[in-house]
């Protein structure tokens, strides 16, 4: 390693000298002392410019995996970042909460930077609907294509000034020789957006490289990952099929088949799979309230998606592609399924899997978008799941049990007490709330009240509170199986100053006291862990609407 003391003090003692003319460092980038001689080229800065990303601040509070909104509104902006290793199509997941500029987030700016202070922070919108190149400005400086959307701060964006020579940019971008000519000029640990630039480039060597590796072009094939935006929704378009049939089946949408459209990626028409929908969301393994087992219907949809080529062959390649060689879809949707829906869609899963903690007991695949929707049809959604399939599977298990059927006592019990925690989660009192730090005491959700913008992590706490009969272990939710990951400590930074009677817990608060005065002094610290009563927020709602009273009445 020649970076040690030890390995230094030989090579000084024993390496050989090298000459480097001082004229050739001033024509270096920015002067800069380069030991390797200039290979004589034009700058790649001649042929592109650079932009950097938005710094949102607080990503658990403006960014989220676009699957937690369904349908995309006005108010998001797609956002690209960064990959983990070089790849043309990569870091396409996210969704920025934008409101044009001028929401929430500017608001959250101005508080924190001031009026004039959010250049700072709002960068590279020249950037957004040109078709680049998006690079990691840290480590190996990964690259994939740009697509034109919003992108973040741990990204830089490279747009060539003329789009006959992006194809050129992008086999350079991509390539390992890159990454060492951008480290030639600059060791740093993360380099700015305009080093990037600052590396020679032969345009000629390039557009030969880019001519025999792409001969059809840049465009890139209809067969992306189910976590990418410009995913058309089509199983048979995809290496997760059975996954992506499953989520159609609970009746979620892609943003394309929403209407949304990209560069090069133009919204899709129906596919003839929408008759598969389940209207309400709620599709449950078992047949109940007359609707056709999970599986079946599953299979159904996968006979229409694959057509000529569905047989019970394809379906064993499915399930084997899946781990579940040799067994059936009705094993994978019990056993497999949400664990690996959870683990592909980065632990902010879309579809539940909401059970009683029997393997032979209550099981239900659950839209998350239709238990979220607005206007209290959120609400409607649980109790028609706790009351209607739940009832209605109660019911038909007390009927075995009177007949005498073996395990009926068992699927009794657990039935019912997964019955009472979903009412509590209806009901919403500690610990089975829902708890927003980034909003105001009086605007907390009273029960099941939740808002789809506010996403997965924070919305999904009380399934993963409330607790399956009996359960231990992975089985000890009424969710299949607890999301990864999934904390509510304290996100990282401090928000800016915050009313006490407002958000009493920036107020010194400990991690631990429920004080609903908060502590005396404003610390900032963003904690997501805490459980205010139901009584305490309908209080807080009076003392609003009687201070919207008194400024009305002075007006």
């Amino acid at each position: 390693d020649e970076f040690t003391p030890a390995a230094k003090a030989y090579l000084l003692e024993t390496g050989g000298l090298l000459n480097v003319p001082q004229a050739n460092q001033l024509k270096n980038p920015d002067s800069r002392f380069i030991l390797d001689p200039s290979s004589g080229h034009r700058l790649l800065l001649e042929y592109a410019d650079s932009y950097q990303g938005i710094c949102t601040g607080d990503f658990p509070r403006f960014g989220r995996s676009f699957w937690e909104i369904a349908p995309i509104t006005e108010d998001w902006k797609f956002q690209q970042t960064t990959v983990s290793e070089t790849c043309p199509i990569g870091g396409i997941s996210n969704v920025f909460f934008w409101q044009d500029g001028d929401g929430e987030f500017r608001e959250y700016l101005t508080d924190r930077l001031g009026e004039n202070g959010h250049g700072a922070w709002v960068r590279g919108l020249e950037a957004w609907g040109h078709r680049g190149i998006c690079i990691s400005q840290t480590g190996a400086l990964n690259a994939s294509l740009y697509l034109g959307e919003a992108f973040d701060n741990n990204a830089a964006v490279i747009i060539p000034k003329h789009e006959a020579h992006r194809a050129a940019i992008w086999a350079f971008c991509s390539s390992s020789e890159y990454s060492f000519e951008v480290r030639k000029v600059d060791q740093a640990l993360k380099v700015t957006n305009i080093t990037l630039l600052k590396v020679p480039f032969d345009l000629a060597k390039w557009q030969k490289t880019a001519s025999d590796r792409y001969p059809a072009g840049l465009q890139a094939n209809e067969r992306f990952r189910l976590t990418d935006w410009i995913f058309s929704g089509s199983p048979v378009k995809t290496d997760q099929p059975l996954h992506a049939a499953m989520a159609i089946l609970a009746a979620y949408r892609w943003p394309r088949q929403e209407g949304g459209s990209f560069l090069d990626y133009p919204s899709v028409s129906g596919d003839g799979l929408e008759s598969h929908h389940d209207e309400d969301g709620i599709v449950c393994l078992a047949s109940i309230q007359g609707e056709a087992p999970a599986a079946d219907r599953l299979r159904a949809l996968l006979a229409d998606a694959y057509g000529a080529e569905w047989s019970a062959t394809k379906q064993a390649e499915l399930l084997a592609q899946v781990g579940y060689a040799g067994k059936s879809l009705e094993d994978w949707l019990r056993d497999g399924f949400f664990e690996q829906h959870c683990n592909l869609f980065h632990n902010r899963p879309f579809v539940w899997h909401i059970w009683d903690g029997q393997r032979d007991g209550f099981h239900a695949l659950v839209n998350y978008h239709k238990l979220a929707a607005p206007n209290g049809d959120g609400r409607r959604t649980l109790e028609k799941l706790t009351y209607g399939y739940l009832g209605d599977w109660i019911t038909r298990q007390r009927a075995d049990q009177s007949n005498g059927v073996e395990g009926a006592d068992a699927r009794v019990a657990a039935a019912v007490h997964l019955q009472s925690e979903l009412k509590k989660i209806i009901e919403g009192e500690p610990p089975y709330d829902i708890f927003i730090r980034w909003k105001p005491l009086h605007e907390q959700p009273i029960g099941w009240e939740p808002d789809i913008n506010d996403g997965v992590r924070l919305n999904i706490r009380p399934f993963m509170t409330a607790k399956a009969l009996n359960g231990r272990g992975k089985g000890a939710s009424i969710l299949r199986i607890l999301p990864k990951g999934i904390k509510w400590d304290k996100d990282r930074g401090k928000e800016p100053h915050r009313a006490k009677e407002d958000f009493p817990w920036f107020w010194s608060w400990d991690g631990q006291t429920q004080d609903f005065k908060g502590g005396r002094e404003f610390d900032g610290n963003r904690w997501n862990d805490l459980h205010y009563s139901i009584q305490a927020k309908k209080e807080a709602r009076e003392r609003q609407r009687e201070t919207q009273s008194r400024q009305v009445t002075k007006k």
